[in-house]
């Protein structure tokens, strides 16, 4: 029979892996806890158009990577590309929009057919946060400041660049739209395929494009915050004065516009070069138009979404899970005695594992491989008297003794 194994672009989290991984999602818990932002739990599939309105038809989620099937009642589904839309329908469904603002943060599996990499698998994990219902400015520096203590907190921050741009209101939107355009218009020919198609569909698009030659000829477009409104423009001088206020240090980057329709206004990205291509590990923006789109009444919205992989990749953690105390029979007919102990140093606060198997040279190897502190041996004589043998690991001493008092000894060496 063949060798089973994964499916390509999803893989196993071993215990050090996911160390790091939940290491990521605590501390995101935890820091957005302190924003009083509240948990939501959201599905892993949808109905396919709350996720093909907000993202665009001609977006690459819902063209090319897009996991989507029918269910038994013809239904079109599809696994979750992202998890804004999903929170926003949540928000909407529970009737919230008589209650704003709400804040939420999330964390779960993504969804999409990508080219697998470092740092980009097809099954993902993201830890999000959505702010809804404010459409000041203010809310924008609060999800950035967030976003930033975050990473502080995972001690990556010196490894990370803040970027940022201003995508504007739907006015200053459409007349940088048909600037772009014209000045694309001089290189259609010269763009990539994916880039002609979105000329015609959606051309901010093509400013996110990774292609060398479409790089090259985005260089002299035209810059889209010389088309902001006042009114835009305003806000996109309250965002970096409320990042300079904090000490979060920031590059605007006119190419940055997020590759979803759903954003307006504030575009962020958290980038870093320990990674490869794949350097973006925390982004998002402002989306005041998402609710609608899905159906609901126009509520502003702002928030981002982290990598755990990428993170995890960055995080300096060491996986430990040593047991205190190692417990072992001289042969195997009192295993059955080490249950209670067990239970009991359970009970009293202890790591333990037993070892079951081996003869007592190789149950003393495992015990020193897992870096154990004490070991406590039953044999004939201990058994027959009532007692242990508690045998320090550290120091290489032993005694018989009962119980209850060899735990005392274990509490206060180990506290020392």
């Amino acid at each position: 029979m063949e060798k089973l194994r994964t499916v390509r672009g999803v893989h196993d989290l071993l215990p050090e892996s996911l160390h790091k991984h939940k290491l990521v999602v605590d501390e995101g818990l935890k820091t957005s806890n302190q924003y009083c932002y509240s948990q939501i739990e959201i599905p892993i599939f949808e109905f396919a158009e709350v996720f093909k309105k907000p993202l665009g038809k001609s977006s690459d989620i819902v063209t090319k990577e897009n996991y989507i099937f029918k269910d038994r009642s013809d239904d079109e589904l599809m696994l979750r590309p992202e998890g804004t839309s999903g929170v926003v329908r949540a928000f909407l469904n529970a009737g919230l929009v008589q209650d704003i603002p709400q804040r939420f943060s999330y964390f779960g599996p993504m969804f999409r057919y990508e080219r697998p990499q470092k740092g980009r698998l097809r099954q993902f994990k993201q830890f999000g946060v959505e702010c809804i219902g404010i459409s000041n400015s203010m809310a924008d520096i609060e999800v950035i400041s967030l976003g930033y203590e975050f990473l502080k907190k995972l001690n990556v921050t010196d490894k990370i660049t803040l970027k940022i741009n201003s995508l504007g209101d739907t006015d200053s939107r459409l007349t940088y739209r048909k600037v772009l355009i014209n000045y694309l218009n001089d290189y259609k020919f010269k763009l990539s395929k994916d880039s002609i198609k979105r000329l015609s569909e959606n051309p901010l698009r093509i400013l996110d494009s990774k292609n060398e030659i479409d790089q090259k000829i985005l260089i002299n477009a035209p810059n889209v915050l010389d088309y902001l409104n006042e009114e835009s423009k305003e806000r996109f001088q309250n965002v970096c004065e409320g990042l300079n206020v904090l000490k979060i240090k920031y590059e605007i980057d006119k190419n940055l516009v997020r590759g979803l329709d759903y954003y307006c206004h504030t575009a962020f990205e958290f980038i870093t070069d320990q990674l490869g291509a794949q350097g973006t590990v925390l982004a998002g923006g402002r989306y005041d138009g998402l609710s609608k789109m899905l159906g609901g009444v126009d509520v502003a919205g702002v928030g981002w979404a982290a990598g755990i992989e990428r993170l995890a990749l960055m995080v300096q953690s060491e996986y430990i899970n040593n047991p205190d105390i190692v417990l072992m029979a001289q042969t195997e007919v009192h295993n059955h005695l080490l249950l209670p102990i067990m239970n009991e140093l359970i009970n009293q606060g202890f790591k333990v594992e037993i070892i079951y198997t081996g003869n007592m040279s190789k149950k003393f190897k495992r015990a020193n491989k897992i870096n154990a502190s004490f070991a406590i041996l039953l044999g004939e004589v201990e058994v027959a008297k009532k007692v242990i043998k508690l045998k320090n690991l550290l120091l290489g001493s032993e005694q018989l003794i009962d119980l209850n008092q060899g735990i005392k000894i274990i509490k206060k060496t180990l506290k020392n």
